[in-house]
């Protein structure tokens, strides 16, 4: 089997696993931090915008069963690709959208997508995620791993609070 690894930042990552981890051809999904200057942050660290560091996601994943391509359409379904201040309740450089490519091919088939979504104006906005070239990836402490899973309640009331649902619903194609 052939993997490979697909980084998204989007919000708060407990919100970025579960639209990933049900795809066939996806192995795994790591909540971590990446795009900083801090080596082995925490999540204490991260939450202050010190770090440079953003909540991300680490897929890693078979590309005979599931695309890069896929992969972008899933991420581009489950974020505001226009607001660079973070996404829904959640504020601040740690939770700013962003991709990291890991491959040319990958950073081509992201400026394409991203260039696809700005020209169909889903959004009255531009779309500003930057696509930026992957630095180390740290995974986040054990708790935020499947959060959905381990804390199914806690888990929706968030989801259910932060706008991120009403936000998809209403821009969902």
């Amino acid at each position: 089997m052939s993997q490979e690894v697909a980084i998204f930042a989007g919000g708060c990552f407990w919100c970025m696993v579960h639209p990933f981890d049900q795809w066939p051809g996806v192995i795994s999904v790591e909540s971590g931090y990446t795009g900083g200057h801090v080596m082995n942050p925490s999540y204490e660290q991260v939450k202050t915008g010190m770090t440079g560091h953003t909540e991300a996601v680490k897929i890693t994943y078979d590309p005979a069963i599931i695309s890069y391509q896929k992969l972008l359409e899933v991420y581009w379904s489950v974020i505001d690709p226009t607001d660079l201040a973070g996404q829904f309740v959640d504020r601040g450089s740690s939770y700013r959208p962003e991709i990291f490519y890991t491959t040319p091919e990958q950073k081509k088939l992201a400026e394409q997508s991203k260039e696809h979504l700005d020209l169909s104006q889903r959004f009255s906005k531009p779309i500003v995620v930057p696509i930026t070239e992957a630095t180390e990836f740290f995974v986040a402490e054990d708790y935020h791993q499947d959060f959905y899973k381990k804390n199914p309640t806690h888990y929706q009331r968030y989801r259910q609070g932060s706008g991120r649902d009403q936000f998809i619903e209403r821009f969902q194609q």
